[in-house]
């Protein structure tokens, strides 16, 4: 449940895209050369993922590539005070105690959070004079690349194979599942599927041979075998085994003719009519459970494929979230619809904690786009306007979000040559992306040419992007200064308008 709670701040200026340069304390050694160096180098690599935005033009006090975040009341990233950085010396006994956290933290109960606790009793803790240099040490190796990475790894909603990671247990009507039999064999594993399937027959088989062996017992048919005289109701019957062959052959209509039920009793010509009814039953159900799990288009999706990465840049004059889709196979998906979810815990202003909510983005369909042609790979685009989730997330704010993004494709199987399976089956395709696998300022390579007449894909090219100039700013930020341009141009034009205007001359 904690997996999607917003990450602290990370130690970055507040005005800037990029981490600022450390003011090392004025302490000789070799421990100041050490977290210097080691400082230095993890400035430089949080750095380099990041492109080089360009400084556009200050108006007034505001500055696109460099987002001031203001704050937001749905978002729970504000409410966090920015860290002290690893370098600074320990605090004073007035600020232990003073950082703050998110009110959700207080609300949940029961949910285990080491990084939470450990985050706590660092800023609760002052640290002594005598363990200040294993203290500096402790936090320039938890700043640590490697270990910032292994916080990020955390349990993901959906795989990027389209699994959902979600474990339904407690449930206790579960005879639910008996009532809708033919979905929950179909929804059996397939060595569960196969064992069903085999026990189906044997125990028919098995119950039928006993009643047959049974009947030939009760009437002396066993007693009075190799008497042409005696007028058996089930003849050759001498044991269980051949009553289990009688009854194996009769279910199967196989037939050898050497044990039969004769006409001389009405039992068994009753038994004989059951079993093959009991049989017919058993062939209908689950040669059809077997027909539909090797035939359904679960395993179509494998051959749809998404982007590794997402990407952030700039489409027409607006800051866009995209990523790519693409069909493996010849046989094209019909009426293919594509749609995302976000998925992201908040606590709303009555302080109710909300885990994993599900919010709707927005891939086109109020104009169409989102249904597709999924003859080439195609690029999924969502404008982030003041509608979208995103709308003031900025490139260093992306930084401290956890969120999941849910990509679901839907389509129907185009019909078949096989007369069994003419019509089409909706299929489904899924993938997720988190924050981490989001790249602010890319874009995806062109993975088309014309070559002899023909269009060629090349899907080497699917997952390559390319960076580009893109502000750091969060979409809000831009539309604000983009405004504050506009409003600027409409003064200045009516500025120059009052001074060109011909003065008016007094009448006589």
């Amino acid at each position: 449940m904690l997996a999607y709670l917003p990450r602290p701040p990370t130690d970055t200026s507040r005005y800037g895209t990029f981490p600022q340069k450390p003011d090392l304390p004025a302490a000789p050694g070799a421990l100041v050369e050490d977290g210097g160096q080691q400082a230095a180098a993890t400035t430089a690599k949080r750095s380099a993922p990041m492109p080089n935005y360009p400084s556009a033009p200050r108006h007034s006090s505001f500055v696109p590539g460099e987002p001031s975040l203001p704050p937001n009341r749905g978002s729970l990233t504000t409410q966090h005070h920015r860290g002290r950085p690893s370098w600074c010396p320990p605090p004073a006994p007035q600020e232990a105690g003073a950082r703050l956290y998110p009110l959700h933290a207080l609300s949940v109960a029961n949910i285990p959070n080491s990084s939470r606790g450990k985050t706590s009793a660092r800023s609760s803790t002052i640290p002594t004079p005598e363990g200040l240099q294993s203290r500096r040490c402790k936090l320039l190796e938890e700043d640590s690349p490697m270990v910032q990475a292994g916080k990020r790894q955390r349990q993901r909603y959906v795989t990027k194979v389209g699994k959902c990671q979600v474990n339904l247990g407690n449930i206790q009507d579960k005879k639910r599942f008996l009532s809708d039999i033919f979905t929950t064999i179909v929804d059996l594993k397939y060595r569960w599927f196969l064992f069903v399937f085999m026990m189906c027959y044997i125990v028919t088989w098995v119950v039928f041979g006993f009643i047959y062996f049974f009947d030939a017992w009760v009437r002396g048919d066993v007693g009075h075998q190799g008497d042409p005289e005696w007028q058996a109701c089930i003849e050759n019957v001498d044991g269980f085994v051949s009553a289990l062959l009688l009854s194996v052959e009769s279910q199967r209509t196989i037939g050898y003719g050497t044990r039969m039920v004769t006409a001389n009793c009405a039992e068994g010509v009753i038994l004989l009519i059951a079993q093959s009814i009991v049989g017919s039953m058993i062939d209908a159900m689950m040669v059809g459970c077997m027909f539909v799990k090797i035939s359904r288009p679960k395993k179509r999706a494998q051959t749809l494929i998404f982007s590794k990465n997402c990407v952030i840049s700039r489409r027409d004059e607006k800051l866009c979230l995209m990523f790519r889709v693409g069909d493996l196979r010849e046989s094209h998906m019909v009426d293919a619809k594509i749609r995302a979810k976000l998925i992201k815990s908040r606590q709303t202003a009555e302080g109710e904690f909300i885990p994993l909510e599900q919010s709707e983005l927005n891939l086109g369909y109020d104009t169409g786009e989102d249904r597709l042609f999924l003859v080439e790979p195609q690029i999924i685009c969502h404008v982030i306007n003041h509608h979208s989730p995103f709308w003031d997330m900025s490139a260093e704010s992306l930084r401290r979000e956890q969120f999941e993004i849910i990509i679901i494709l839907e389509g129907i199987v185009e019909a078949t040559g096989n007369p069994c399976i003419a019509t089409g089956m909706t299929c489904q395709a899924r993938t997720s992306y988190t924050e981490d696998e989001i790249l602010w300022g890319y874009r995806f390579e062109p993975c088309m040419s014309l070559e002899k007449g023909a269009f060629q894909v090349d899907y080497s090219r699917f997952e390559m992007t390319f960076e580009v100039q893109t502000p750091a700013a969060s979409a809000k930020e831009l539309h604000e200064l983009k405004e504050l341009e506009q409003q600027e141009h409409s003064t200045l034009s009516l500025y120059w308008d009052h001074l060109l205007q011909p003065c008016a001359l007094p009448g006589p």
